[in-house]
């Protein structure tokens, strides 16, 4: 009876035990599997990119009673509202995330750094011209702290985190801005000259013929060697071939591409600025049109995307290549920053 007994508790123990574990492992199931689908959903919803935003400039009310905008208050603010729109996009920053969703995403990370190299040309033209009046002039003390925070690590997710050194560089961007629209602040310009203007485009033609180039390498291409071309006593540290086999990993082919989008969504915005801070020197030089022009060919870049893919068909097959569409409306705007660049130095 009592080897009975002990058998039986022994039974009895073992179904408890096994019981147990087993609604424990169904518990963690269920709140794996719904995990999971709510990152599903975030990650469909963080992926959209974000809408266009009205450029706004500044505007001060004068001694005639007259409402004034303010020179620079349309760039110094656009460029504010790209940094936030990194941050504060449903989602905030995605480059940086270690979890799920975001670290199964990569399109809109790749549309983020489009943006924030966009964002940091920018801040680096106003620290190094837009601001000063001479090559000799003092660099503005807000300008000169946002600048190298916004060229922090963009995927830094501890110490410090990405996101606390951009925020930085809004807060000096604001204190510029500031002083920039207070008329009592004699110390805060901002110099729409078309020279000035002229040094920021040439930085903006490398980034989008950087960026042809590797869309345009989707489907592989047989390239002239031109690195030395124009210059016959032109040298290089080490010999390359006259011709040069240049392809896309089909395994970054998106990641060019939402690069580009994001490129192009911020040039928008900040062409949009320009046209207003420097609609004088635009005009003399007859320019304005030009400008608008190449706007027009990057709005065309925003376009909605209807394949769940970016496809990566031939030059003339049957499978469309995003890449290549791509391409065309960012060389063909690029063209035109080259011709407007002409326009601004002997217009």
């Amino acid at each position: 009876m009592d080897q009975l007994q002990r058998w039986w508790f022994m039974f009895w123990d073992k179904l408890v035990a096994t019981t147990g574990a087993s609604r424990i492992v169904r518990l963690l199931s269920v709140v794996i599997g719904v995990y999971l689908l709510v990152s599903v959903v975030l990650g469909i919803w963080w992926s959209f990119e974000p809408d266009p935003v009205e450029v706004q400039p500044i505007t001060v009310q004068t001694a005639e009673g007259k409402e004034q905008v303010v020179v620079g208050s349309a760039t110094v603010s656009t460029l504010i509202m790209l940094t936030e729109t990194l941050l504060d996009k449903p989602g905030g920053y995605l480059s940086n995330d270690r979890l799920p969703p975001g670290i199964w995403l990569d399109n809109i990370p790749n549309w983020e750094f489009g943006v924030l190299v966009q964002a940091r040309d920018m801040s680096r033209a106003m620290r190094k011209d837009f601001s000063r009046s001479q090559s000799q002039s003092t660099e503005d003390v807000d300008l000169k702290e946002a600048e190298p925070l916004l060229h922090f690590n963009n995927n830094s997710w501890l110490i410090p985190r990405t996101e606390g050194q951009y925020r930085k560089a809004t807060e000096y961007l604001r204190a510029y801005e500031a002083r920039l629209v207070d008329p009592q602040q004699q110390d805060a310009q901002f110099y729409a000259r078309a020279d000035n203007l002229n040094g920021w485009l040439a930085d903006v033609s490398t980034r989008l013929g950087s960026l042809s180039q590797r869309l345009s390498a989707s489907v592989g291409q047989r390239r002239v060697n031109t690195d030395l071309a124009g210059e016959s006593a032109a040298r290089q540290s080490t010999d390359a071939a006259g011709e040069l086999e240049v392809k896309t990993s089909w395994m970054e082919i998106d990641d060019v591409f939402y690069e580009a989008r994001g490129t192009s969504w911020a040039l928008i915005h900040l062409l949009k600025a320009v046209e207003i801070d420097f609609a004088t020197a635009l005009e003399k030089k007859n320019a304005l049109i030009s400008l608008r022009q190449i706007i027009r060919e990057l709005e065309a870049t925003q376009s909605t995307i209807w394949s769940p893919v970016i496809m990566n068909g031939t030059e003339f097959g049957l499978v469309a290549n995003h890449s290549l569409v791509m391409a065309s409306y960012i060389s063909r705007a690029n063209a035109a920053i080259i011709d407007l660049q002409t326009l601004l130095e002997q217009g």
